[in-house]
């Protein structure tokens, strides 16, 4: 059993930073991807960034340039830079994992940490 646990999360002001962090914990797994996704109250959740193994990424296009996604392979972990936050980007932010087997996909999320973005 694997379990997510982001922390960083946190109260800043407009043109603050922070920086998250997703550590797994139980079992763990060589994940294939790794990242982050955010959901915002009465909004879908929705991409922010995601990581391969191998160094690929994929950004939410609007964050690109704000946003930096890094992971560590040999321990699992992965870390997001938010650099001048804006209160638009209040939500709550959600680590996720995949890996594969065979032909099948499991997917593992956090339980999400918030962050808030106001003066």
């Amino acid at each position: 059993q694997v379990q997510l646990v982001e922390s960083g999360g946190g109260l800043v002001q407009p043109g603050e930073s922070l920086r998250l962090s997703c550590a797994p914990s139980g079992n763990i797994f060589n994940f294939y991807a790794m990242g982050w996704y955010r959901q915002a109250p009465g909004k879908q959740r929705e991409l922010v960034a995601v990581m391969g193994r191998s160094g690929w990424t994929n950004y939410e296009e609007s964050l690109k340039g704000r946003f930096t996604i890094s992971r560590d392979n040999a321990k699992n972990t992965v870390d997001l830079q938010m650099n001048s936050l804006k209160p638009e980007d209040t939500a709550v932010y959600y680590c996720y994992a995949n890996r594969n087997i065979g032909g099948t996909s499991l997917d593992y999320w956090g339980q999400g940490t918030q962050v808030t973005v106001s003066s």
